[in-house]
């Protein structure tokens, strides 16, 4: 198939870039920096321009299938900007993809759009499916379901849908693990705010696997993208510790402390989200890594 990828050159993209060549499918990307349309080899790059509302047509020609990853990182400070940032990068993208498709002539039968498992309310006992319908009334949880509406949009053309909320992403390099692994291997880690907080994780080789499988069978609707085995911050932090042979020996950072150094943003350390994956794994996903133990081992 000939595949558009927005958001190619982030930690996601790059992997589900390599493999969907691999498998012998063609790529497309988009990107706003100009000189970087030829940066990934192998792919074609297009241009677009979000503030002017550009973009070069010729990317959707032959395209059939639409993966959007583009969207500014959550993990910086939420200043007020920011955070316009964080959901226009979102919104904007969307939107111009489809203003696209509605005005030229295209073969797209399906768009895969990231999501996050941020959608869902805080909480240390309830565990989310897919067919939950009450959220977040958090900044992540408003942003997420923004995002979902934007890509529910491309239904008006016949185009199927596919969300996927994916969970905190273990990779080798770059994203959450090696923000987690930093302070431990300085002799300084600890359990975040009570330490009970469930945190529904991935690696990133499942991820990217997940993607493909959703790709390929055609499965339109939300999946979470999260292995069968969430942990708590407590748990976490302690695997983290014995993979690198670090001892534990400080108190919990109190949850006043992380507000008071990351302001609203503490909520995405401090939320508890216990996020099933039962639905993905009925349609035949099968993970290659279930276990923390076993994630961290390959990652650490």
């Amino acid at each position: 198939m000939k595949i558009l990828i927005t958001g190619a050159t982030g930690l996601v993209g790059k992997q589900l870039v390599k493999q969907l060549l691999s498998e012998g499918h063609q790529v497309n990307f988009l990107t706003t920096r100009k000189d970087a349309i030829d940066s990934l080899p192998n792919c074609t790059g297009f241009y677009w321009n979000l503030k002017n509302g550009t973009i070069d047509i010729t990317c959707i020609n032959g395209v059939d299938k639409i993966i959007h990853l583009a969207g500014a990182s959550v993990a910086n400070r939420w200043t007020k900007k920011y955070k316009k940032e964080i959901i226009d990068s979102r919104l904007i993208t969307a939107q111009l993809l489809l203003k696209t498709l509605k005005e030229n002539n295209h073969s797209v039968n399906q768009i895969i759009s990231a999501s996050a498992i941020g959608i869902y309310q805080h909480s240390y006992d309830s565990v989310y499916d897919e067919e939950v319908t009450t959220f977040s009334n958090g900044f992540l949880g408003e942003v997420v379901q923004q995002w979902e509406l934007a890509a529910d949009t491309f239904s008006e053309l016949n185009i199927g849908v596919t969300k996927i909320r994916i969970g905190v992403v273990l990779a080798h390099n770059g994203g959450a693990l090696q923000k987690m692994a930093q302070p431990i291997v300085l002799g300084l880690g600890a359990p975040l705010a009570s330490g009970k907080q469930y945190l529904s994780w991935i690696h990133i080789k499942d991820l990217i696997q997940l993607f493909v499988f959703l790709l390929e069978s055609n499965n339109v609707g939300v999946f979470n993208a999260v292995a069968p085995n969430p942990v708590t911050n407590s748990k976490l932090t302690k695997a983290i510790a014995k993979q690198l042979n670090k001892s534990l020996f400080l108190p919990n950072v109190p949850k006043f402390l992380l507000q008071l150094v990351l302001g609203e943003m503490h909520e995405m350390i401090c939320d508890s989200q216990k996020v099933s994956s039962l639905k993905i794994e009925k349609k035949g996903f099968v993970f290659q890594y279930k276990t923390l133990e076993n994630s961290l081992k390959d990652l650490l």
